[in-house]
């Protein structure tokens, strides 16, 4: 079996632009965010804490838009592998989700933080160490880069936030990423949530977006 990702050098990954080598520089970017957070206080606390949160769900997104369903249609247990990873995304975003409820200082809060990352780190373990070396033995290294490519346009483009709505796998999360990614940039600009009735707004039309998807779907199986 290949090797973990994180011993390989750039060339055996398929060169800085593999979907595998732009992986790992996110998975070490969150690592050395979170071994910051642990030494920062005060405001350069929170502040690392919301660049974790953005780049965690910015990436997650990407993998489960691009990446895993090319792994389950490419690696023999490529289901099993994606639904354990799935569930450690579902169970860092519900964390995250109620670490955002919650206010500075609590210490219920810093708890979920800590519960967060430890399932940050092992979600990028399970990652390096098992399903994306799965998914090397099975591509080459020129469909890694293209694969590489269309992972970036995700992750640009994704939502930065945890939301209860959004599924895990496409198209649902595609579907609802578009507005969601909108809200969720307009709050990161802002420096904090934006007005609730823009919040219901969005998740109306998110709902109608994913209701009409659905819709049209099942016409096209019908026919």
């Amino acid at each position: 079996m290949t090797k973990t990702i994180k011993e390989q050098t750039v060339g055996q990954l398929g060169g800085n632009g593999s979907v595998l080598a732009r992986q790992r520089r996110d998975h070490a970017e969150i690592d050395r965010l979170m071994d910051h957070y642990a030494l920062a206080e005060g405001d350069e606390r929170e502040r690392v804490l919301k660049e974790i949160v953005r780049l965690v769900f910015s990436h997650a997104f990407a993998e489960e838009t691009v990446l895993w369903p090319v792994v389950r249609r490419s690696v023999a247990d490529g289901e099993e592998l994606t639904s354990r990873v799935e569930e450690e995304h579902q169970e860092i975003n519900d964390l995250i989700a109620e670490v955002e409820r919650l206010p500075q200082g609590d210490p219920v809060r810093e708890e979920k933080i800590e519960r967060a990352f430890s399932l940050i780190r092992q979600d990028i373990r399970d990652e390096e160490d098992v399903l994306l070396p799965r998914l090397q033995e099975a591509t080459d290294s020129a469909r890694l880069r293209r694969l590489g490519a269309v992972w970036e346009a995700a992750r640009l483009t994704a939502p930065t936030h945890p939301h209860p709505v959004v599924p895990r796998r496409p198209p649902g999360n595609a579907v609802l990423g578009v507005p969601l990614s909108g809200y969720d940039r307009s709050r990161d600009l802002l420096g904090g949530p934006v007005g609730r009735g823009a919040r219901k707004l969005l998740a109306l039309a998110a709902g109608l977006l994913f209701a009409a998807f659905t819709a049209a779907r099942r016409l096209r199986k019908r026919s």
